[in-house]
């Protein structure tokens, strides 16, 4: 008679399994798209991938279209010359982490909320991303050193809810993440738990039944934010997931980021807006680029981005239009463009 191996080992062990096999170089990301290496303009862009690494899990890659080099979830991923152009005012922190950091892992920018940068993988990376070149080598690594990321938290009693964050914090096991989060129940004024995450969307695999048992019988209100840029995303085993997702229960917004060639046109928008709310799932922000190094490409400018929400309040009910936002280092919270 064999064994048996536990539901929660086979769930795991897949969605891990998928995520070390996914594509590492740019060479291997243009041949699986039957594309020509010139087509993605070799030299500089080699650069940029060894100064930031190509990662995409299976799942994203099967939703690209072959043989089109402007594929929007192929531009997402694919390291570009444009990329290692020094621009004026494209920094490596941008977001201004750092002078928000109140102990290592823990980022505190608006009043009531803390984030916990809860590790610095993620499974893909987004050439956009504004993370890209933080200093994750300092976050916390031993059991002590998290009791004190822990402990800052617990000793501020205004702080009610608590971000996760990363990198991608989908990417701890749910032996830690359970841990983690059996911690956070113990602090008596924390009222909810966000999770800042990719995965759903580019690693659907993840979304299993014991996570999402996990989220649904904690103590602390569960609430998840997701990251889609283009209705093409969201098909395939990515809707399954987030069907999955919101069929428990949770909470779950969207954020998007502006990007050029990407999503910066009001047809696109609208039909990324529309699926989300099919799905239940709310469009949350529209977030501006954030001005990090080696996205300059990516950038729209802000009159064209309120043109566009123009447009999407003329075509969409208020509550599928998503509010237009920029991050700026020191504000109290997002800022509207345009108001």
């Amino acid at each position: 008679m064999s064994v048996q191996t536990p539901v929660e080992n086979r769930s795991t062990h897949h969605w891990q399994r998928e995520l070390a096999c996914a594509v590492r170089t740019r060479s291997a990301l243009l041949q699986r798209l039957q594309l020509p290496e010139a087509s993605g303009s070799p030299g500089a862009a080699d650069a940029a991938a060894a100064d930031f690494p190509v990662l995409v899990p299976e799942s994203y890659l099967q939703r690209m279209q072959p043989g089109n080099p402007l594929d929007p979830l192929l531009l997402q991923v694919l390291p570009q010359d444009a990329e290692m152009t020094q621009l004026p005012g494209f920094t490596a922190d941008a977001v201004g982490d750092l002078q928000a950091e109140l102990t290592p892992g823990v980022l505190q920018k608006y009043h009531g909320r803390a984030l916990l940068v809860t590790t610095g993988a993620c499974a893909v990376h987004c050439r956009y991303c504004f993370r890209r070149s933080f200093p994750y080598s300092d976050l916390p690594v031993s059991a002590e050193q998290w009791e004190q990321a822990i402990r800052t938290i617990q000793d501020d009693d205004t702080i009610t809810e608590v971000i996760l964050s990363g990198g991608d914090p989908l990417l701890l096991t749910d032996g830690r993440l359970q841990n983690l989060i059996s911690q956070l129940e113990q602090i008596p004024h924390l009222d909810r738990l966000r999770l800042h995450t990719r995965l759903p969307v580019v690693l659907p695999s993840r979304i299993t039944a014991e996570l999402l048992d996990m989220l649904q019988h904690t103590r602390l209100r569960s609430i998840m934010v997701i990251h889609a840029n283009h209705a093409a995303e969201l098909v395939g085993d990515c809707r399954d997931a987030i069907e999955r997702l919101v069929g428990s229960g949770i909470p779950v917004l969207n954020q998007t980021v502006l990007l050029r060639q990407i999503n910066d046109n009001a047809t696109t928008l609208e039909q990324l807006s529309l699926t989300l709310i099919n799905l239940g799932v709310m469009p949350y922000y529209l977030h501006q680029l954030d001005r990090v190094q080696g996205a300059a490409h990516f950038e729209v400018a802000e009159q064209n981005g309120r043109e566009l929400i123009d447009q999407l309040s003329a075509r969409l009910p208020g509550y599928a239009v998503p509010r237009y936002v920029r991050e700026i280092p020191g504000a109290t919270g997002k800022t509207r463009v345009g108001l």
